[in-house]
């Protein structure tokens, strides 16, 4: 009888652990299935690698990314492996900001990460590339892989190109603006059909570096995304090479036995801090590092983040402060060039990524473009400082992340105006109850309190297409990479759980001091905690609810796992950080 297997497959190599579910007589029900599945004899002896797609119909962010894993299973059968698909979900951001539906967004990025794990280790497979495109795709693969600890790198789709009205190259931000500036009466019904309209011309996540395209680059900066990779704008021809590019580098990493902490580091991850404030990227970025840290049990919190802001200034005139968008930096020399600069001025430290080559021999083959006005040095900033700050004080114990990118405040001090959700505070800007001078308080939005901790987007792109600029914005929630001005957010502890935040009245007088990181309120908070009586929390069920259950706070990363202190971190895992 001819066995379709041989006696040293009965157990699974450290190089193909699908074995486990492929090799011996008491597999051959398994076998069966694959078979079914379009396996054959051959095929049993390959690693067996998943491509994990976010694709969606619902979005320019994903709706391109079916046609992105053509060239990813290219790429692993050329290299020697079988690709199996899956999917997962997508909840997006724009779509859903400023209505309930945002409080789906940060929980999605638990479901993503718990699916890809259900996938890749129900089936036991022998590594994976997540193909992700809007925001909370992007950390959640990162996630996923620092949990299971396998051969894996994540793929993303890349930006939209500008829209235009007439020869103004424009974006979603330039939507929200206008937005504001409708409610405020300057442009009538017309006006924001054309900007509407023109924003966005195809598939794409948003255009600035906002929080999808800055966690493109932080991955990338920390080896777990192919250098150059993710910054080809998704239309562009390039994008189908870099899809094989992927698939064939998967394969190779499972044949050198090459796991996704070896990229995930305490070193790598402040890397990807100091890519983020010079990038003058998203504030979201602070939860997503610390996330990804957490999955991996690398000590790495907001104050790390923190510091890499203190040490890197902003070299890249991107918005939402700056002038450009992706494609721009692309053109100019993408992540490359940044990281030359960065390695160059001693901000970053070598570390492996996951093309086989180390961050600094990628950095190495830079091209600038004649003449680029996108990235400048760290000799001659875009901003002295970095792109954000991590601060603390009366209302906020646990620390809050203020946006530091597209202004220069320092200082801002004024009464507040409070609100207990998003909704509120949106229809007073837009019928003038708030503006200048006032520091608007939006609580309740945590992610317990959402539950989610919705972006704020909205409030703030209103506040500047009214022509607010003398506010200061705080909240529980978070923002959106393409918000800017003075505003602070993951404010922690939160309202939901008791956070001083809660105690908070209107007229009270608040200071934001970013020198001294300190964010207080001229009142007797402990006083009025004995008398605080906490209004009811919106109600959640399902999924929601379950959230609600586990999340932890802000400052932690807002994760659904537990959190090990370093003493509980795994010897191997502890050695491969300090190396």
């Amino acid at each position: 009888m001819t066995q379709d297997f041989t006696p040293e497959d009965t157990a699974p190599s450290p190089k193909r652990r699908s074995a486990v579910v492929t090799a011996g007589p008491s597999r051959a029900a398994a076998r069966s299935y694959l078979r079914a599945a379009g396996m054959d004899d051959a095929d049993f002896q390959k690693p067996m690698v998943a491509v994990v797609n976010t694709w969606s119909s619902v979005t320019p962010c994903n709706m391109h990314l079916d046609r992105l894993a053509k060239d990813v299973r290219a790429g692993i059968i050329a290299a020697g492996g079988f690709p199996i698909d899956f999917n997962t979900i997508v909840v997006t951001d724009g779509i859903s900001m400023g209505t309930p539906g945002m409080k789906a967004s940060l929980i999605s990025r638990e479901v993503v990460a718990d699916s890809i794990e259900l996938a890749v280790q129900g089936h036991q497979l022998d590594g994976v590339v997540c193909i992700v495109g809007c925001d909370k795709t992007i950390p959640a693969a990162a996630m996923a892989l620092a949990r299971m600890d396998i051969p894996g790198l994540v793929y993303y789709g890349g930006t939209i190109l500008p829209g235009r009205i007439g020869s103004a190259e424009i974006s979603i931000q330039e939507v929200f603006e206008a937005i504001g500036a409708h409610g405020a009466g300057t442009i009538d019904d017309d006006q924001l059909k054309a900007v509407e309209s023109a924003a966005c011309p195809g598939a794409g996540a948003c255009g600035g570096q906002f929080t999808a395209n800055t966690m493109a680059m932080a991955l990338s900066m920390m080896g777990l995304s192919p250098m150059g990779a993710n910054d080809v704008p998704a239309v562009d021809p390039a994008k189908a090479a870099e899809g094989e590019r992927c698939g064939r580098l998967i394969v190779e990493r499972i044949f050198a036995g090459d796991t996704a902490r070896k990229y995930i580091t305490r070193a790598s991850l402040k890397n990807a801090a100091v890519a983020v404030s010079a990038s003058g990227g998203s504030t979201n970025a602070v939860m997503h590092l610390t996330a990804i840290a957490a999955e991996a049990g690398v000590e790495f919190g907001i104050e790390d983040c923190h510091q890499a802001c203190v040490e890197a200034p902003v070299i890249c005139d991107l918005k939402p402060g700056g002038r450009f968008l992706a494609s721009h930096l692309y053109a100019a020399g993408g992540t490359r060039l940044v990281t030359q600069r960065l390695a160059a001025a001693g901000k970053i430290v070598n570390a492996p990524t996951v093309s086989g080559r180390s961050l600094f021999a990628e950095a190495a083959e830079a091209e600038e473009a004649p003449g680029q006005q996108v990235v400048t040095t760290v000799e001659a900033p875009v901003m002295a400082r970095g792109s954000y700050a991590v601060i603390h004080g009366d209302l906020a114990p646990e620390g809050a992340i203020i946006k530091l990118a597209g202004h220069a405040i320092d200082r801002f001090e004024g009464p507040a105006c409070v609100f207990d959700s998003e909704e509120d505070a949106f229809h007073a800007v837009q019928d003038g109850s708030v503006g200048e001078g006032d520091v608007i308080i939006i609580r309740y939005e945590g992610p317990r309190g959402g539950p989610g901790m919705r972006e704020m987007l909205q409030v703030t792109a209103a506040l500047k297409g009214r022509g607010v600029v003398n506010v200061a914005l705080l909240t529980d929630g978070r923002f959106s990479g393409a918000s800017y001005g003075f505003v602070a957010g993951h404010i922690s502890p939160e309202a939901a759980v008791g956070g001083p935040i809660a105690l908070v009245r209107d007229g009270d007088r608040i200071t934001i001091d970013v020198t001294n990181r300190r964010i207080d309120v001229a009142a007797d908070l402990v006083a009025r905690r004995r008398d605080h009586v906490a209004p009811p929390l919106s109600p959640a069920t399902g999924v929601f609810a379950k959230y609600r259950a586990s999340v932890a706070s802000a400052s932690q990363g807002a994760v659904t796992i537990p959190n090990p202190p370093p003493a509980q971190v795994p010897a191997t895992t502890q050695a491969r950080q300090e190396a």
